[in-house]
């Protein structure tokens, strides 16, 4: 009679820990960010501390276990088959939604995932049950359904982005009036109660309220409880007193004290709230099946009321689920790309944006820059000068001959987003809740951001793009999880001979996107960026414009055949799929020439007058990818509007044209990754003859169109694939040209060195 249910609790083992690992790969961007985006402390340190940080959260995390079993249904109101159902629903659902938001690289929710994932899968087999009661109706529901607590969590979720967002930007404002952007040169007190400050308000709410979760806590109750003030204030004295020692005598700067304690802290409080959210349902039905097992009773008829009762956590399982995150943590590539993104929107200076704007995003920076000249016409300008003193970022000076990656922003806002974050998950966990990490820590960062004003004119719709997308995705989220729980629990609960199938589709699905992941992340190293710190030589400028050369013209080649030979068969599906790619290549192309100011930024003082030249450069490759981008449209246009094929001496015609176009294009793309420029005057000279081919085309379709031809769609469509492909080689010769004559230059100057 068990073995169904012994098959069910191994696969929710397995589900468990495939969950950690989807999980801390989203949720690592909720304690990493900070340490990682201001480069305090070395990422491999920064690593261990969390990892540590990880462990003690593991042990302090049972308190939290009790969301799972009782938070979100009444469990007396469900048999132990119904628990297992909707438990194996919720784990199933949980990874899928996870990982796909991992591979997108957005930060969500894993307890607006679980929370809503529980009530869906609960609705589901409430209704069921209720459907085969002829004495129930649907609004029983609140019966089944513990929607008093369930409200309640999910108006706390809500109401942490409000919070976080609002105190994170407040405490931000006021710390840049106090530290502006000089750090170093305040008075060593003032860091020492800053010291004081933060790291007595991270130990208290993360070690005192933080024991209340674990079996330790009644050895020292005595001692905490009545105890608060006394405990507040002599923390801190004591820690202001150990600052301003390791200010005065170590030379130690207290704010990468601050950031590492407060990222142990932060990783803490994420574990100790989160874990849950991976492992609390299997410790669930884990204890289910003890009870039930023990029952003698019929697995749809044994009610599961022993789930309401306070059931201790294993700590050795505890510890087990803590291990799995920290290796997690160390190999995730997932985990990294989440990471990014949050350091991204919350970066101080501009650079390259990962989202586009938005009419929302467009709206919301009108409006605050009305708000903006509405406060500067009612404050005193004495004042708004004063304050404006305080947000102006110094000038660094680099050395000509290095190069630097600056951090994200500077320790003074890593600190602020740690301790508002660490304090407001601690509070939250201390009262039971089970707050989002994620949305707490995401939201103070962008509060932060915001009052630091690292929103400028330039990066503001792009940053308020990318929150109102992250917002977005938290809320499909909690849609997504609901509806897909529901389904998962109907269709278990119709033939557990779907369990087994869900999770072969489970399986399929999370290596199909980890295998896109991989792909993707191969596309974007080979993507380079030119940041503003990098200091680029005219070898430099060279090695960059070939390889986009090189790169540019592999895929024109493959791209151009590629319409080509579609045309010929008419198919539709194929060439989407190739104007698909041939945006791409215009995005990416675009994407450099964004970057333009950022290359003149970066060039060292002899090789200024490259800029011209790779400006040039980017031009010509524009207009390169815009002549394929208009052959592939139109190419697409015709066919998905099912005009006529073109005539075989057309196609025969473009097929010729296409065999010397893809030679002159192999021979480019060779001829730049082989630095070979000896050859560029042979490849300049090869382009007469394709040129040719190109006219006698042309003057063949005019002889068709005054004998035979009958179609104005296809003579409208070859013409147009024919005059782009002249405007192809064009660009591709003028791009030749100038990089000649570069070439030539450049190798004067050398013999003259």
């Amino acid at each position: 009679m068990g073995d169904p249910y012994i098959l069910m609790l191994v696969a929710l083992a397995v589900l468990a820990v495939v969950d950690l690992v989807v999980g801390v790969s989203n949720d690592a961007v909720n304690f990493l960010n900070s340490a990682i985006g201001s480069k305090a402390i070395k990422v491999r340190n920064i690593m261990i501390i969390a990892s540590i940080g990880v462990f003690m959260g593991a042990v302090t995390s049972s308190g939290m276990m009790e969301v799972a079993r009782k938070g979100i249904f009444n469990p007396n109101m469900f048999m132990f088959q119904d628990i297992m159902f909707i438990f194996m629903a919720v784990m199933i659902t949980d990874i899928l939604l996870l990982d796909i938001f991992n591979s997108l690289g957005m930060p969500t929710s894993t307890t607006v995932s679980i929370v809503f994932e529980l009530l869906g899968a609960a609705v589901c087999i409430s209704f069921i049950k209720i459907a085969a009661n002829d004495s129930q109706s649907i609004s029983d529901i609140w019966n089944y359904i513990n929607h008093k607590k369930a409200i309640q969590i999910i108006n706390g979720i809500l109401l942490s982005v409000v919070v976080a967002f609002s105190v994170g930007a407040i405490v931000q404002f006021f710390s840049r009036l106090i530290y502006s952007f000089n750090f170093e040169r305040r008075a060593s007190y003032i860091n020492a109660l800053f010291g004081g400050f933060a790291i007595t308000a991270i130990t208290y709410f993360i070690f005192v309220k933080g024991l209340k979760g674990t079996p330790f806590y009644k050895d020292l109750k005595h001692l905490i409880e009545g105890n608060t003030l006394i405990i507040i204030a002599g923390g801190f004295v004591f820690w202001s007193a150990i600052s301003q020692v390791l200010i005065q005598f170590f030379k130690v700067n207290i704010l990468k004290v601050i950031i590492g304690v407060g990222t142990f802290s932060l990783a803490m409080a994420f574990s100790g709230n989160d874990l849950v959210n991976f492992i609390g349902v299997p410790i669930a039905a884990w204890n289910s099946y003890q009870a039930w097992e023990v029952s003698g009773v019929a697995a749809d008829a044994f009610s599961m009321g022993i789930l309401a009762k306070k059931v201790p956590s294993n700590v050795w399982l505890l510890l087990l689920a803590g291990a799995i995150m920290v290796v997690t943590l160390w190999t995730s590539s997932k985990a990294r790309n989440v990471i990014k993104t949050g350091i991204d929107l919350s970066r101080q200076g501009d650079g390259h944006e990962k989202f586009q704007p938005n009419p929302l995003s467009r709206v919301v920076v009108r409006a605050s820059m009305g708000i903006n000249l509405g406060i500067n016409a009612i404050f005193p300008k004495k004042t708004l000068a004063f304050i404006d003193s305080k947000f102006q970022k110094p000038v660094i000076e680099l050395p000509k001959d290095k190069t630097y990656e600056m951090p994200a922003f500077d320790l003074v806002r890593a600190s602020v987003n740690l301790i508002v974050a660490g304090i407001l998950i601690s509070i939250a966990t201390s009262m039971k809740l089970p707050l989002s990490t994620t949305y707490v820590t995401f939201m103070v960062a962008m509060g932060t951001s915001l009052a630091d004003r690292a929103w400028g004119r330039e990066s503001a719709v792009y940053r308020v793009a990318g929150v109102i997308n992250v917002i977005g995705g938290w809320f499909l989220t909690a849609i997504t999880a609901f509806i897909a729980a529901a389904i998962v629990a109907y269709l278990i609960s119709w033939d557990k001979t779907m369990i087994p199938v869900l999770l072969l589709v489970v399986t399929l699905l999370i290596g199909r996107n980890t295998l896109i992941h991989r792909k993707k992340s191969k596309e974007e190293k080979k993507q380079i960026h030119m940041e503003r710190a990098e200091l680029i030589t005219i070898n430099g400028v060279i090695e960059e414009s070939s390889d986009h050369i090189a790169g540019v013209a592999q895929r024109v080649n493959k791209l151009y055949s590629n319409v080509v030979n579609d045309l010929a068969t008419h198919d539709l599906v194929k060439l989407r799929k190739t104007d698909k790619h041939v945006t791409k290549l215009n995005d990416e192309i675009d994407s450099l020439k964004d970057g333009v100011f950022y290359f003149i930024k970066s060039l060292d003082d002899t090789s200024v007058q490259a800029s011209r030249f790779y400006i040039l450069i980017l031009g010509y490759l524009q207009d390169v990818a815009q002549s394929i981008s208009y052959i592939s449209r139109a190419t697409y246009k015709h066919v998905n509007n099912n005009h006529k094929n073109l005539k075989k001496g057309q196609i025969k015609d473009l097929k010729s044209i296409d065999n010397t176009l893809s030679k002159l294009l192999e021979d480019i793309s060779n001829t730049f990754e082989n630095r070979s420029f000896d050859n560029l005057e042979h490849i300049i000279n090869e382009k007469k003859e394709l040129l040719k081919d190109v006219s006698k085309s042309i003057e063949k379709q005019v002889e068709r169109i005054r004998t035979d031809e009958t179609s104005p769609k296809n003579t409208t469509l070859y013409f147009s694939i024919l005059i782009e492909t002249q405007d192809l080689v064009s660009g591709l010769m003028s791009l030749l040209e100038t990089y000649e004559e570069f070439h030539i230059s450049t190798k004067a100057v050398e013999i003259e060195a």
